[in-house]
């Protein structure tokens, strides 16, 4: 069984020869220390030996400042972050019904979008799961709008807030779909939906607002013949089931420092969908020791790997502060003891 067969058997709920391991993002930072001469970093997820390689969509800088400001193309605003791979928005162009109405999202079908997608299917396709990362509605609408502005819509000006949504949900399902026409067998939706504790949005908000339009959104990724994977950061439980009932293929990361058990999730939900990730990045694999790295892959195998429907990873990226030893010990343990029958 060789990466690709065993990511798509986990992602059907089902039983490879091994626990299949991947990673959404490396901090290319992480990836040179561990391995200087990997091209790039679809490069080093295939030196490593991860069961799948992946990339994002594309979004331009159409504008730089002298304060080190960017706008990019969705027309917001962000800070350049001289430590972190993503930058953070300080600011998007809609504030009212009227921006919204005169917004337009970037356009879906320009040749840059797909970013590195086209080449590393000619390099990685049959031989690595193709992975693209990408979003639905909720997380660029916050950019477009802030993320309290778009909460406080939901219930003051709701028009506005499903406005928004919709623009970007089109402009979206539409990259997505030429993700996977370019060869994407898997397309990761990373909006998210909760904090620590809780929810972004009460249960009943998460049903009226955000479902349909996440439901939409898997539904054209399996029009086009591809599994969706969920992510969301942060406890999600009270909206767990409906995550599910979108029809997502799998769930990630089970967030630890959120209050996310791995061994609960797994018998929530894992005759429905497929478990992805849940080694805390956030403390574990940034402050701790590769020892303590090894115990917890293993007890991550053991709580969740039995019969199938399990993908190891982090509990959100491989950020800047990840020890590199650290995350190769996560890799090598899961090789090592992810094997069934052994």
């Amino acid at each position: 069984m060789n990466s690709v067969d065993r990511v798509m058997t986990a992602l059907r709920r089902q039983q490879p020869d091994r626990v299949p391991i991947v990673e959404f993002i490396i901090d290319e930072r992480i990836a040179r220390a561990i391995d200087p001469d990997a091209r790039d970093v679809p490069d080093f997820m295939d030196r490593i030996g991860l069961d799948g390689v992946c990339c994002g969509a594309s979004f331009s800088k159409v504008s730089e400042s002298e304060d080190g400001t960017y706008v990019d193309e969705w027309g917001v605003t962000y800070k350049t972050d001289a430590i972190e791979f993503v930058n953070h928005p300080l600011r998007g162009p809609i504030r009212t019904l009227e921006d919204a109405k005169r917004y337009s999202p970037p356009d879906p079908d320009a040749p840059h979008r797909l970013g590195k997608l086209p080449d590393m299917v000619d390099r990685y396709k049959g031989k690595r799961a193709i992975v693209f990362f990408h979003r639905a509605a909720f997380m660029w609408s916050a950019y477009l709008m802030g993320l309290d502005m778009l909460l406080e819509s939901l219930l003051a000006e709701p028009e506005l807030a499903e406005l928004v949504m919709d623009k970007v949900l089109e402009a979206n399902i539409a990259v997505a779909r030429r993700a996977v026409r370019a060869g994407a067998e898997v397309v990761v939706l990373g909006d998210d939906f909760a904090h620590n504790t809780a929810p972004l949005m009460s249960p009943a908000l998460f049903d009226e607002f955000i479902l349909h339009r996440l439901t939409k959104m898997v539904r054209a990724i399996h029009d086009e013949g591809a599994f969706c994977v969920k992510h969301t950061d942060g406890n999600i439980y009270s909206i767990l089931d409906p995550i599910v009932a979108s029809g997502v293929d799998a769930i990630n990361p089970i967030e630890p420092l959120a209050g996310m058990d791995l061994r609960t999730v797994k018998r929530l939900v894992g005759d429905k969908v497929c478990i992805v990730g849940n080694i805390d990045c956030g403390h574990l694999l940034s402050n701790g020791s590769p020892e303590e790295v090894e115990a917890a892959v293993i007890r991550a195998i053991q709580d969740a790997g039995a019969g199938g429907g399990y993908i190891l990873g982090s509990s959100n990226s491989i950020h800047s502060s990840v020890k590199p030893e650290n995350f190769v010990a996560m890799v090598r343990t899961a090789r090592r003891y992810g094997a069934y029958g052994s």
